[in-house]
């Protein structure tokens, strides 16, 4: 099994920039693929950015394009998404979580999930 913490979220300025981590223990991430997802708590998440486990391949939802990067260090048993020109409607908690199958787009395909990182991005 693998705990996944989020860290990085904060309060930035429209246009500004954040880095969000990942970080795995308990097993190495490079066994899993890694998804970030927002959302408020309680509710249904929506999907962000996907990598593989080897960072060779990766999607991204369409609001997102162009904006976030997703990339991961299996050396630091660490997956980043990097978000550049943030906008209001980024704002949102991040989770970050981890399917053994691949890469998916769907809430229902990842089977260890992190508690959260709060993003707010002031107009």
């Amino acid at each position: 099994q693998v705990q996944l913490v989020e860290s990085g979220g904060g309060l930035v300025q429209a246009g500004g920039s954040l880095r969000l981590s990942c970080a795995a223990s308990g097993r190495t991430l490079s066994s899993y693929a890694i998804g970030w997802f927002r959302g408020e708590p309680g509710k249904e998440r929506e999907f962000v950015a996907t990598i593989d486990w080897s960072g060779g391949t990766s999607y991204y939802e369409d609001s997102v394009k162009g904006r976030f990067t997703i990339s991961r260090d299996n050396a630091k048993n660490t997956v980043y998404l990097q978000m550049n020109s943030l906008k209001p409607e980024d704002t949102a908690v991040y989770y970050c979580a981890g399917d053994s199958l691949g890469p998916s787009m769907m809430v229902t395909g990842y089977d260890y999930w992190g508690q959260g990182t709060q993003v707010t991005v002031s107009s």
